[in-house]
């Protein structure tokens, strides 16, 4: 663990309070849904969207449904609520990996909400032949785990301490999947410390920043943008997301 990963600290009870504005960035998300049909399609891939701690594919919906109207493939988990890697629950994903990778004889994108994302990391390092690329909202991997506002419910929910670490599941949490990787984040988000859910910049690896609360991630406007452009890059010729632009004024510098 790195000395910036041990003194992180979680978000302060301000920005925790203000996580209510997820439900006004739902209603942002629909009315610019006449803008996002401006974004890239796709080309037909398929695409496995992992929800966040206790939350269910219901709360993926939306993102979904947009990435379905693009041309994906889209899937969710169908796991019910996301209770952390309790019995079954990895074998279970690595078994839908393989199964929508053999239906659409293509190889998979995985997006993963908050502790989605750490899943969609793991995964891909598992399984690199089968995955295309890992898009995560908010996922807190490069940060101790109590530099977070929920390792607590993690721990109730999934019966395992918060710092655990399954080495069979694709190994330390902060090393990156051998796969182009784009890590969206937020620095008002008030649940995950936002410098924990940051990517190192590499040769395909990346952070974007939306100003956009935790729980509104998924269905946040830039966000939902952010994804479907990473997404419709054709498979092979992966390129950090383009700034310039009207893209300057959304999309901040994350290294700023």
């Amino acid at each position: 663990m790195t000395a910036t990963a041990q003194t992180l600290r979680p978000p302060s009870r301000t920005l925790m309070f203000l996580e209510g504005r997820a439900i006004h960035e739902f209603g942002a998300f629909l009315g610019a849904l006449p803008l996002l049909s401006l974004a890239p399609r796709g080309d037909g891939h398929p695409v496995l969207v992992f929800p966040g701690l206790v939350a269910s594919d219901a709360s993926t919906r939306a993102l979904r449904s947009f990435l379905t109207s693009k041309g994906y493939a889209a899937s969710g988990w169908r796991q019910g609520r996301n209770y952390g890697l309790r019995e079954g629950v990895q074998h279970a994903m690595v078994d839908l990996v393989q199964e929508l990778s053999d239906k659409h004889g293509r190889r998979i994108s995985l997006v993963g909400w908050s502790l989605g994302g750490l899943y969609a990391r793991q995964l891909a390092k598992m399984m690199p032949a089968r995955v295309r690329q890992v898009i995560t909202l908010g996922s807190p991997f490069a940060g101790d785990p109590r530099s977070t506002n929920a390792w607590r419910v993690y721990e109730w929910a999934s019966g395992r301490k918060s710092d655990e670490v399954d080495p069979q599941f694709g190994g330390e949490l902060a090393v990156p999947p051998p796969v182009p990787t784009t890590a969206i984040f937020s620095r008002t988000d008030g649940v995950c410390a936002w410098q924990g859910c940051m990517e190192k910049t590499g040769a395909q690896t990346e952070s974007i920043e939306v100003e956009s609360s935790h729980c509104g991630m998924g269905h946040h406007p830039a966000a939902v943008y952010a994804v479907a452009d990473r997404l419709a890059q054709k498979e092979g010729q992966w390129r950090p997301f383009d700034r310039s632009g009207w893209r300057s004024m959304v999309y901040p510098d994350p290294h700023r």
